[in-house]
């Protein structure tokens, strides 16, 4: 998503850290101090307005209420992010038996319903959900719906350019429906 929203139009606020790797080749778009929000770290934000930012879900709450945020929310199959989950951890040598993938699953879609909630009551956050399957299968309308929720004139044509099927590893069949 944010290598989409570059092509578009709209910087990313990334410190180009995490260098790209084979799970990730196109690089990961991430900008270091936003894993210290939850200790009161912010000062990054004004940087940040303007562009977009790779926040994991369980950091949103650590957001102060002084700015206005628009989050997409990326939706994937469990079994994918899982898979490729399990993936980093082999490469970095990391043990993946610590919880079972029915344990972890669980725990993630625990996490998934308290965010939700959480972000359903905040003022300050505007939320589209995009599911990244769907975004593959066909960018068409999560394209046109990512535009319109960004109020933005953002190159639609030029992000859906950038998608690249090769990239996505770890597929899971077409006829399952577990969107998260």
């Amino acid at each position: 998503m944010q290598r989409m929203l570059e092509a578009g139009g709209i910087k990313p606020l990334t410190d180009e850290i995490r260098a790209a790797d084979e799970n990730n080749p196109k690089g990961y778009y991430e900008y270091e101090r936003v894993k210290k929000l939850k200790d009161d770290d912010t000062g990054w934000l004004n940087l940040a307005q303007g562009k977009s930012v790779k926040i994991i879900s369980a950091l949103l709450e650590y957001l102060p209420d002084e700015f206005s945020y628009r989050v997409l929310f990326m939706q994937r199959y469990m079994d994918e992010i899982l898979a490729s989950q399990n993936k980093m951890l082999v490469d970095r040598g990391e043990r993946t038996d610590k919880v079972s993938d029915e344990q972890m699953a669980q725990l993630y879609e625990d996490h998934l319903q308290k965010v939700g909630a959480w972000l359903e009551k905040q003022n300050n956050f505007r939320v589209l959900y995009v599911n990244y399957n769907r975004l593959l299968q066909d960018p068409t309308e999560p394209l046109a719906q990512i535009s319109k929720f960004l109020d933005k004139s953002v190159k639609v044509d030029e992000m859906a350019k950038v998608i690249d099927s090769n990239l996505y590893h770890q597929r899971k069949s077409s006829t399952e429906t577990d969107y998260n």
